[in-house]
């Protein structure tokens, strides 16, 4: 009996050693790792990185915008309106790179050159401002580019275009109140007297136009 009750203890601790030495389904890695679900939340593009879009066209045609109610306003602490990141990151033009600015962007008169009609940009707006809910009036309310056309922003990718609403201070009726439009101005005289990097340029004011020039150093 004896040597049967020892047979058995032997058993069970044999058991006991093996349960320690697999996790259960929460354990954690073996080499202090975290589970797959952590890395999952790794961003898969680089900080600050903007989509490439397709470039000036000879024809432009109405692109597809957001569904309808997908994309939402942000908001500055001073009430400055942002696009959502997820529906206008912002695409640049592949034609303007550092060593095309004096025929692009620095040369008078290209942007008016690459701009889409109004044909087709009245319906992009329309169907934009469904994809932000924006119920204000549509004259009040600027189809945006949010890298603009002087900073090498792409002419009519849909990623680079959103209604954006009036800033503060405006008046209803009066048209598009849009302070952003001095700060690419800026940010073009910067780019074109060579005080600034284009490609940062372009990812600041993709991240937030509000902060753009202090975050480059340049003189608001």
């Amino acid at each position: 009996m004896s040597a049967r009750w020892a047979a058995v203890a032997a058993v069970t601790v044999l058991a006991t050693s093996l349960a320690g030495c697999s996790p259960g389904r929460g354990g954690s890695d073996p080499k202090g790792g975290g589970s797959k679900s952590a890395s999952a939340s790794v961003p898969s593009t680089p900080v600050g990185a903007v989509p490439v879009g397709p470039g000036p066209q000879s024809a432009y045609s109405v692109q597809k915008q957001p569904a309808p109610g997908s994309c939402h306003v942000h908001y500055t602490a001073d009430k400055q309106p942002l696009p959502d990141p997820k529906c206008t990151p912002g695409a640049t033009n592949p034609k303007v790179t550092p060593q095309t600015l004096k025929s692009t962007i620095c040369s008078s008169g290209y942007t008016k050159g690459i701009r889409p009609p109004v044909s087709i940009t009245g319906r992009e707006k329309t169907a934009n401002a469904k994809s932000y809910g924006y119920t204000g009036p549509m004259r009040d309310a600027e189809y945006d580019h949010l890298i603009s056309l002087q900073l090498g922003g792409d002419p009519n990718d849909p990623r680079n275009l959103w209604v954006e609403p009036p800033s503060p201070g405006h008046k209803p009726g009066a048209g598009p109140n849009n302070p952003k439009d001095g700060v690419e101005n800026k940010l073009k005289t910067a780019n074109c007297s060579g005080k600034t990097d284009l490609a940062k340029a372009q990812q600041a004011i993709a991240h937030d136009w509000t902060t753009a020039l202090s975050s480059l150093g340049i003189k608001e």
